[in-house]
């Protein structure tokens, strides 16, 4: 995982600085709804790295939109009296919404430039930007097309126990930016819902986790996870691709 300015991301900082972010998180979102004006309207954009030859594998890239969104959410910058702190909590604080967008070559090089959190997993790329009103995102964002590419289901094979697993609805058919933003919700949740040390570690391991497809003799499984308090689920307001509560993506805690 690396921050473009940086290079590096470094692990968890001061117990308790860290801490009170992950309190934030684990408050929940959406409580100020959304403001009166269109363009004030809050977003956090992310950017997936799809080049036109030799593409990355689709739970790869997912795994790393994941990761990347809750570092940023978790990130010191995000923290109090953070540079990104301000338009972290007025999104946060407003209807959470994520826009995934494609990019390759030179757009994806200038994306690196914008504020924001990069993550690689098994060769795939991510980037979850710092959130803002969306009619005032950066050019070198808005200009990355929304959809138009799509990337081919794979079977990754059995997840790795250690980490936490993000199961998306088969059911629903989502395009892969669809779920990009959908498994960056999972991620949030699952990490507002953990202990703090336990996020700690797992920000230790730069948000590692594993995306997999449950068809659905599976997926009545895992609901049956959430109902129990084991697992947490995502459902989807409904703007696009799927209808408003759809259980998009559950959430399962590593060794669950």
């Amino acid at each position: 995982m690396s921050d473009e300015s940086t290079g590096t991301v470094d692990a968890p900082d001061d117990t308790d600085t860290f801490a009170l972010r992950h309190a934030e998180l684990a408050q929940g979102y959406g409580g100020a709804g959304d403001p009166d004006d269109p363009a004030m309207v809050q977003a956090m954009q992310m950017v997936l790295h799809i080049p036109k030859t030799d593409p990355p594998a689709r739970s790869a890239l997912l795994a790393a939109a994941a990761a990347a969104a809750l570092a940023v959410c978790l990130d010191p910058r995000s923290g109090s009296g953070g540079e990104w702190e301000p338009r972290y909590l007025a999104w946060k604080r407003s209807r959470i919404r994520k826009v995934a967008r494609r990019a390759r070559g030179a757009q994806w090089v200038a994306a690196g430039a914008v504020d924001g959190v990069t993550v690689e997993v098994d060769g795939a790329q991510a980037r979850a930007f710092v959130p803002g009103p969306v009619g005032a995102i950066d050019q070198r964002v808005r200009k990355l097309q929304i959809g138009g590419t799509d990337l081919a289901h794979d079977e990754p094979g059995p997840p790795d126990p250690t980490l936490p697993v993000l199961w998306v609805n088969a059911a629903l058919e989502m395009s892969v930016g669809k779920a990009a933003a959908q498994v960056g919700h999972a991620s949030m949740l699952l990490a507002g819902a953990l202990p703090v040390e336990v996020v700690a570690d797992w920000a230790r391991r730069e948000f590692r986790c594993a995306v997999r497809e449950a068809e659905p003799a599976h997926w009545s499984r895992l609901v049956a996870e959430v109902a129990a308090g084991r697992a947490v689920a995502v459902r989807d307001a409904g703007f696009t691709e799927v209808a408003p509560g759809s259980m998009t993506v559950i959430a399962v805690p590593a060794g669950a």
